[in-house]
């Protein structure tokens, strides 16, 4: 096989499979009319296959959405000028498969398809170097984003120092818990007394008042207890507080000044970890933010995703709450996770809240695993993450 047809699939990996595992000279991509006129997103999938060290000739045929009689014409010609060709039925429209089937029963081109479930390919007809296959292949998370046209930001936070703070994560978290409910307040209190004049190096060294203004004109007191435990677990340093009258400490450095502005790094930081300790997934990136570059139908638009991780071929999206679970955010976390990574990417929420009968049902309903206070306080956030991804605990 030297030509391998795809028939162009909305989720981007369905495109990306095959020709990845047979690296065949020339991929066709028979596609919709956005797709064969999108001069940018072609670009995208080209600087795909060579950051993964080869640059297959890709040719994109525009198709017709619904008339296989049309498509099959298509299929045909092709075969006439590629002989040498196959064709992937995983992906694509039900008119451009059943062109495929006539195309493959009347010419006996080789046909094949792919099992997420199974994560083997198989021959359909004719193309015995496909059966039962195992598919071997790993993206990183900046793959799985570029083989859907999008482009991997930098995100509040710094992946490249995170694993020299892996020792610190866990005892923030525990500090964390034990503040729970007065954790916002005790944030914005060091938001208050540690601000930044725009464009200068923040300072690591504090000073201010013991009392502050809240919200909505509310004040907001330093909590001795919860600045004393950020001090026993190196947060903190030289740490001095006057009861009524004035605070003052130093940051350890500027990424634990950074997390200690910002009321969700907590969790996000401790469930990036749990990725890493579960020793099964080939990458992990904390607060990923994505720019869809020309979508498919779609203008460009920007994500987050509070903690992504990949094992292999599966992309998993983690979206971290340390609020009460709503609605709108799994219905979000499902748009992301159904739009980018096609049908056995995974999608878990955790939160620091209680998870309602409510909020499981919808998540249920969206295949959405739910993580949960208690569940967390058990310590069962590793093994959990390691049902959803199917991997014995």
């Amino acid at each position: 096989m030297k030509t391998l047809i795809e028939l162009y699939d909305e989720r981007a990996i369905e495109n990306i499979l095959a020709p990845d595992t047979f690296r065949p000279e020339r991929v066709i991509y028979l596609c919709p009319p956005e797709m064969a006129q999108n001069k940018s997103r072609q670009d995208k999938m080209r600087a795909f296959y060579k950051r993964r060290g080869w640059e297959p000739e890709l040719i994109f045929m525009e198709a017709s959405r619904y008339k296989a009689d049309r498509i099959l014409k298509q299929l045909l010609s092709i075969s006439e000028k590629y002989p040498d060709c196959a064709v992937d039925v995983t992906g694509g429209s039900d008119s451009a498969l059943f062109a495929a089937g006539m195309f493959s029963a009347k010419t006996g081109a080789p046909a094949f398809t792919y099992s997420r479930k199974k994560n083997h390919f198989y021959d359909i007809n004719g193309a015995e170097f496909a059966n039962d296959l195992e598919c071997k292949l790993t993206y990183s998370v900046e793959e799985f984003f570029l083989m859907a046209g999008g482009t991997l930001l930098p995100g509040r936070m710094d992946n490249a120092v995170l694993n020299k703070y892996l020792g610190d994560f866990d005892g923030f978290f525990d500090c964390f818990l034990r503040f729970r409910r007065q954790w916002p307040k005790i944030i914005s209190y060091i938001q208050k007394v540690s601000p930044a004049p725009y464009g200068a190096v923040p300072s690591l060294s504090v000073q201010g008042k013991y009392t502050v203004k809240g919200e909505y004109g509310s004040k907001n007191s330093a909590n001795k207890a919860a600045l004393e435990a950020l001090r026993d677990i190196d947060f903190l340093r030289g740490l001095t507080v006057t009861q009524g009258e004035s605070v003052s400490f130093d940051f350890r450095d500027h990424n634990i000044r950074t997390w200690l502005r910002d009321v969700g790094s907590v969790l996000e930081l401790f469930v990036y970890k749990a990725c890493l300790d579960t020793g099964i997934f080939d990458d992990v990136i904390a607060s990923a933010v994505v720019r869809w570059d020309d979508m498919v139908g779609h203008s460009s638009v920007m994500n987050e995703i509070d903690v992504m991780a990949a094992r292999g071929v599966v992309p998993l999206f983690i979206s971290c709450k340390a609020t009460d679970i709503k609605t709108e955010s799994l219905n979000e976390l499902a748009i992301l996770r159904d739009r980018f990574g096609g049908k056995g990417a995974k999608a878990a929420i955790v939160t620091t809240e209680p998870c309602s009968a409510a909020a499981r049902h919808r998540a249920a309903q969206l295949d959405i695993a739910v993580i949960d206070l208690e569940e967390l306080k058990a310590n069962q956030l590793v093994s959990r993450l390691k049902v959803i991804m199917k991997v014995e605990p």
